[in-house]
């Protein structure tokens, strides 16, 4: 039996990354497809979500997700540029945004055509795997290309069909909430939501309850 799963997904989000190369295996070993469904991060649905955040949320999220990724053999450094331009000191969001609007419309595009887990996957690994410059030269391009697309190809749509796909985007969003949730990464597997990157091998427990099995 095939079985089906949606993961909410932010290319801003440092847990989101550091679940996707596990959900990417698990959809490649068993008789899963996760569809991504990629969602504006926080930063731009809640604009001063970061300002209001308690004195040591920052501190405590670093230290964490280093722990994580050690814990997990995963490549972390320092997203370099950061996905969001932000004031590290005030914590302000910047009204300009050159990098998180095509990175989440190229991931919808990708998701249209069924590969946004492994685009998401190559990508998230250039932003949060300590790749410097990863927005320019050919990194996007490699990524999509180990991916089995085309950055031409994407960045074109991205730029046409900007309006649909931002509807697309939104609707995730929505979906997510209604899903019994809001934050990312959450994997919804038949209406449940598992909220986190510690909460894959559940996800995965819960999918064998059904009747999921290895290729």
């Amino acid at each position: 039996m095939s079985f089906s799963a949606d993961l909410f997904w932010s290319f801003r989000s440092p847990y989101s990354y550091l679940a996707i190369g596990r959900y990417r295996a698990l959809a490649a070993s068993h008789d899963v497809t996760i569809n991504l469904r990629p969602v504006y991060p926080l930063a731009i649905r809640q604009p001063d979500f970061f300002e209001r955040a308690h004195p040591n949320w920052l501190s405590y999220t670093m230290r964490d997700m280093i722990r994580v990724a050690q814990f997990h053999g995963i490549p972390f450094g320092p997203p370099r540029p950061d996905p969001i331009v932000q004031n590290v000191a005030t914590r302000q969001i910047a009204a300009e945004q050159p990098y998180i609007y095509r990175l989440t419309r190229l991931g919808q595009a990708a998701s249209r055509r069924g590969k946004g887990i492994g685009f998401a996957h190559e990508v998230g690994q250039l932003i949060w795997g300590g790749a410097q410059d990863w927005h320019l030269g050919d990194h996007l391009a490699g990524a999509a290309r180990r991916a089995g697309l085309s950055l031409a190809e994407l960045d074109a749509e991205a730029l046409s069909d900007a309006e649909t796909l931002d509807t697309e985007i939104a609707a995730n969003q929505v979906a997510l909430e209604i899903a019994g949730h809001w934050g990312v990464p959450t994997l919804v597997f038949e209406g449940e939501p598992f909220f986190g990157q510690d909460r894959i091998e559940m996800a995965k427990w819960r999918m064998e309850q059904k009747g999921l099995s290895s290729r």
